[in-house]
């Protein structure tokens, strides 16, 4: 098996982006799988011709983006990515689509493909906190979770992607007060397990995940 793991550069003023550092100190191997290991720009659709140039030339089983959610307390497994960019702020090219769809001929949704629920248990058996999230947001990373279900659905199908949140790391809290952070090496521990889930488990797991609203 390959996988395909994206991280996003930094954006947003921050100096680092912690799901490209967390990507890139992941194992070259995971039970047995090929880490596959790709830098993304945080730019509507640049990331995402970024990759699929990248599945057409390695061709990966899985395609697995990480994505950092600055002030989640916790590595969280996202459900869904909505048909819809409504950028907050604009992207790092200046781009700022509000209330535009993706592809204009994509459903309004597509569920992850991944064992969401299955890499949860494995992360939090990892002594890690984790979640399965049902909003990635309208900003790059749902753009990315969203854009990678279409293109795999319309030229590579039979491939599965998916999308895990990180919190900040330790350094980025410096001077945000009560804002929860991780350390690296808890990142990338929790990101491992849940890798190594996907690995084990083709379907997912029946334990509920919803959510206390």
């Amino acid at each position: 098996m390959k996988i395909l793991v994206t991280g996003f550069d930094p954006f947003g003023g921050e100096p680092v982006n912690p799901a490209i550092e967390s990507v890139k100190r992941l194992p070259d191997e995971i039970a047995g799988a090929q880490i596959i290991k790709l830098e993304i720009p945080t730019v509507v659709y640049k990331s995402l011709e970024k990759i699929d140039a990248k599945i057409a030339e390695c061709d990966p089983d899985v395609i697995l983006s990480v994505g950092q959610a600055g002030g989640r307390p916790d590595i969280t497994v996202e459900r869904v990515g909505i048909n819809c960019d409504d950028c907050r702020i604009p992207d790092n090219e200046g781009n700022q689509p509000i209330d535009e769809k993706i592809y204009a001929d994509g459903p309004d949704a597509y569920f992850s493909a991944l064992p969401i629920k299955a890499m949860v248990k494995a992360v939090n058996g990892a002594g890690i906190p984790a979640s399965v999230s049902d909003t990635a947001g309208t900003f790059i990373c749902n753009h990315v979770l969203y854009g990678v279900r279409y293109i795999c659905e319309h030229k590579y199908p039979g491939k599965r992607s998916g999308f895990v949140h990180i919190p900040y790391m330790t350094s980025q809290a410096v001077g945000k007060r009560g804002v929860p952070s991780m350390s690296l090496d808890d990142i990338v521990k929790g990101l491992t397990a849940a890798i190594e889930a996907i690995v084990k488990n083709e379907t997912d797991i029946k334990k509920t995940g919803g959510k206390i609203c």
